[in-house]
């Protein structure tokens, strides 16, 4: 178990500690000269069973509640003091509010320096420490009487927090390690040290772990567990981690040290926000804070995403509950579930609590109601019943390898629902509801039916061009493998680089096939301007309906495309333009109409009419006056553009 302690600069947090553990821990020069605690302290006390109980004795002075909050997280029992004399004070209820709007559930109060006061200011303290417990989660904590010097009081407190720690605490089996950095120095033999507290998981000796934000990858090369030389650690502990190869001044408060498949950092998180029913003013979106998370305290800004009970999603009235967005000055780590404290732009207050919900949130689309779908679902108490509602929450999928990371979870221990369906190819590793899976293949399958029924003479679009009209924000393993479930059962068929419905395709007629003969070498022969369908017509004396039925059987075959109507192009010439339209992209002047023309000895209309075909089918998209290749598009490649 690891205790914080909280209060009011000079009610006694330091002296206590050191009357229950035997450790004074304020260790710096300017402590000892100033009497007041700085910088965060550690102690333990071992208790019987062996288990040991950790010590954060934080600083009180309302300047260094930065330094307060860095200790508090990762802490499993708050110890708040109050001072018989002073009663309760602004540290008093600014610390009690942190450890509110962290979540902390479990707590005592010790009033202290109860030698210098009488009977009936005790009995005023204690009615002002009940009220002021009353509206939190700490409402009816045990409350002892204590004068640290003389050490009254001191044994039963004792007693109760040993009592505490034995109790059978469970251990989350799944997620991967997760260390808070508060503090690292270099020991003697032993190299770079990095302190903290164990908020996930559990770390052996020999492991590899990343130091993050950041991406160096460090071994432990030896572990202390609760002040006391250990093999492993695991959540729940404060734990020193001596790491091989890194310099002292690369690690400092505010990283983490992370199990490698889960690290990563982030400038945007999405977050369930709690504003403290003590603050004065409303919070509006825009408003810039200090965000304490982990060990981190880095400046953000506000966006409201939606405030429970209101219409009004830009300002949040004290009290109120928000979802919301931080965009971050500075990125940090942070995964599923974490929680952490909002303070205002000058740190003078705190304001807010949060608790993460999406440690990769989006820029865009984040208001939407499929968004604030997904946001609630990733609200669910355990982590099973938020991967179903989250897969729930995504008809496109989900990039499981992305979500497992976010969530501080390795993806083999993740425990997908029986209907989700896990997804691997390209490498990547997806997953998706089995009913979401069924409404992404009939939205497939009715693209296809929409665009050959507006573009009756083509044959179909290519995979890429598939995915950006029928399902552009789905995970692309999770749309390869509906597509080929849907080749694989024939109800979609796969010609060449050009998917089509079965009934789609054509099947040319002895006298086509005689036709086609007579019609594919003149259209060759045409080079990049070849005939018009009444000139091949005329060519093949032939009555023109017929020829452009089979031409336009050819198109649905993929063996001839129609740039503009009734003028079609052979594959191999497509492929030969496509060929200079990609060295006429990667030119510093960028494919245009000139330099297209230009490339191909086109005139200027018919550079501008094949660019548009390009275009149509998916090769390039227009931007202004220029054509851009689509980084996704493999369409008429094969070919060399011509010699000469």
């Amino acid at each position: 178990m690891i205790v914080g302690t909280a209060g009011h600069i000079d009610h006694g947090k330091t002296t206590l500690v050191r009357a229950l553990t035997g450790v004074d821990t304020d260790r710096l020069p300017e402590e000892k000269r100033r009497g007041i605690s700085i910088e965060l302290g550690y102690a333990y006390l071992p208790a019987p069973g062996g288990q040991v109980i950790g010590f954060v004795d934080v600083p009180g002075h309302e300047r260094l509640l930065h330094t307060m909050l860095a200790g508090a997280t990762g802490i499993d029992h708050l110890l708040l003091l109050v001072a018989a004399d002073d009663g309760v004070m602004p540290q008093t209820q600014e610390h009690l509010a942190v450890a509110s709007l962290l979540g902390l559930r479990e707590g005592t109060v010790a009033i202290t320096k109860t030698d210098r006061v009488d009977a009936t200011r005790l009995a005023e303290v204690q009615a002002q420490v009940q009220a002021l417990l009353a509206p939190t989660a700490l409402a009816g904590a045990p409350v002892f009487e204590v004068a640290a010097p003389s050490g009254h009081g001191v044994p039963a407190l004792r007693e109760h927090l040993l009592q505490r720690a034995g109790e059978p605490r469970p251990q989350a089996s799944g997620p991967a390690f997760r260390l808070a950095v508060d503090r690292a120095f270099t020991l003697g033999g032993t190299g770079t040290v990095a302190t903290g507290s164990v908020h996930a998981g559990q770390v052996a000796v020999g492991d590899e772990l990343r130091l993050v934000p950041g991406d160096r990858l460090l071994r432990v090369r030896s572990l202390h567990a609760q002040n006391q030389p250990a093999q492993q650690a695991h959540a729940g502990q404060r734990c020193a981690v001596a790491l091989a190869a890194i310099e002292r001044d690369a690690v400092h408060r505010g990283q983490w040290l992370c199990a490698p498949e889960v690290a990563h950092e982030t400038a945007r998180i999405d977050v369930r926000l709690q504003l403290w029913p003590g603050e004065a003013k409303a919070l509006r979106s825009g408003t810039p804070v200090h965000l304490h998370l982990g060990t981190a305290d880095v400046m953000a800004g506000v966006a409201l995403l939606q405030v429970d009970g209101l219409d009004d999603a830009n300002a949040l009235p004290p009290g109120g509950r928000a979802l919301a967005q931080l965009v971050l000055h500075t990125p940090i780590a942070a995964w599923q579930g974490d929680r952490g404290v909002l303070r205002d732009a000058s740190a003078s207050r705190t304001v807010a609590g949060i608790t993460v919900l999406d440690a990769q949130a989006p820029a865009r689309y984040r208001r939407t109601p499929e968004r604030l779908q997904w946001l609630a679902a990733a609200e669910r108490p355990t982590v099973a019943e938020r991967l179903a509602a989250l897969l729930q929450a995504s008809p496109q999928g989900v990039d499981l390898a992305a979500l497992a990371r976010g969530m501080g979870w390795p993806v083999a221990a993740l425990p997908l629902p029986a209907d989700a369906l896990r997804i691997e190819g390209g490498g990547r590793l997806a997953a998706i509801a089995g009913p979401a899976l069924q409404a992404l293949q009939q939205r497939l399958l009715q693209a296809l039916a929409d665009l050959h029924a507006q573009q009756p003479e083509e044959i179909g679009p290519d995979a890429r061009r598939l995915k950006r009209l029928a399902a552009p924000r789905v995970d692309d393993a999770v749309f390869r493998h509906a597509l080929e479930a849907l080749l694989a059962q024939g109800a979609v068929v796969l010609s060449g680089a050009w998917l089509h419905l079965p009934a789609h395709a054509a099947r040319l007629s002895e006298a086509e096939e005689k036709l086609v003969q007579k019609l594919m070498p003149a259209m060759l022969d045409g080079g990049f301007d070849p005939p018009w369908a009444r000139d091949l017509a005329k060519l093949a004396a032939t009555p023109e309906a017929l020829v452009r039925l089979t031409l336009a059987n050819l198109s649905r075959r993929g063996q001839a495309f129609a740039v503009v109507k009734d003028l079609y192009y052979p594959l191999p010439t497509l492929e030969r333009l496509a060929a200079l339209a990609r060295q006429a992209a990667a030119a510093p002047q960028g494919l245009s109409a000139a330099s297209f023309r230009d490339a191909t000895g086109l005139g200027r209309k018919r550079a501008i009419q094949v660019l548009e075909f390009f275009d149509r089918v998916g090769l390039t998209r227009r931007v202004k006056d220029s054509h851009v290749l689509r980084s996704d598009a493999a369409l008429f490649e094969g070919s060399r553009p011509p010699g000469g």
